[in-house]
């Protein structure tokens, strides 16, 4: 009986480790580093402002698999460079993008690997639509090409006399960008007194394709003609058809100088 026991236990344990070698055999066989069968690409539009999706491709190996993404920066060489920061499966393409090439570097990962396949460049970064150069160099764009999270900006200003000591009509030159630098044609601007009623209420005035809307400004009988003293005006610059309160319209405090009329 004890001969049969012992014969039945080496028997299970033979069975045991056959078991194992198999279930060893077949663990080693599905533990499969990832392969690219499909190369992974970019979907979306190379211009300055739009949004870029890095599309995962396809891939074989082991499940579970992860995808880690890092966006680059190719110069007219071929020459790529990691994006600092740029690490999301969407990238919004930036100024400091025109002129270059982007690509995503996609990388999977599973228990046995990993493997990183870059997509195709994109064709080369243009600026928003409707761009146009100036002889300043600049760019000029319309306001309708500017969305957030990029706004207007005022960001620059002339008056014409620079120093009021009169309450004759004077003119302000208000130019208007956008928070990447562009220059913003069809932006609307408007200025008002502050307190209101020193200067007479203006109309909105449309910016020119340099940038600038030029204002004229009638100055009323309180406004103080004092030396040292300011005239302070509000202005506004904003989109047409956003919400005066909201959207990427912008905001500044501005003021021209005064003197007594006996300086003079």
């Amino acid at each position: 009986m004890r001969k049969l026991q012992l014969v039945l236990v080496a028997g299970a344990a033979s069975i045991l480790t056959a078991l194992a070698t198999v279930a060893g055999f077949a663990e080693a066989q599905s533990a499969v580093p990832p392969s690219n069968t499909q190369n992974p690409a970019v979907v979306g539009t190379a211009q300055d402002g739009e949004l870029l999706i890095a599309k995962d491709g396809e891939w074989a190996g082991t499940d579970p698999m992860t995808f880690t993404y890092q966006w680059q920066r190719c110069n007219t060489a071929g020459t790529c460079a990691d994006i600092a920061n740029s690490t999301a499966t969407s990238y919004r393409v930036a100024t400091a993008d025109v002129g270059s090439r982007l690509r995503a570097r996609v990388v999977a990962r599973n228990a046995d690997g990993s493997l990183g396949e870059a997509t195709a460049q994109t064709a080369v970064v243009v600026p928003p639509a409707g761009a146009t150069r100036l002889q300043d160099g600049k760019t000029s764009i319309p306001a309708s090409s500017v969305s957030l999270p990029d706004r207007l900006v005022l960001s620059g200003l002339q008056f014409t006399p620079t120093v009021l000591r009169s309450r004759q009509p004077f003119t302000g030159r208000f130019r208007v960008t956008d928070t990447r630098g562009y220059v913003v044609r069809d932006a609307i601007v408007l200025v008002t007194g502050v307190p209101l009623g020193w200067i007479t209420p203006s109309r909105e005035v449309t910016t020119n394709v340099d940038g600038f809307a030029t204002i004229q400004l009638v100055p009323t009988t309180r406004l103080r003609l004092v030396r040292g003293g300011s005239m302070v005006m509000f202005v506004r610059a904003r989109k047409q058809g956003d919400d005066l309160l909201a959207g990427i319209s912008t905001r500044r405090l501005v003021r021209v100088r005064t003197a007594s009329p006996a300086t003079a």
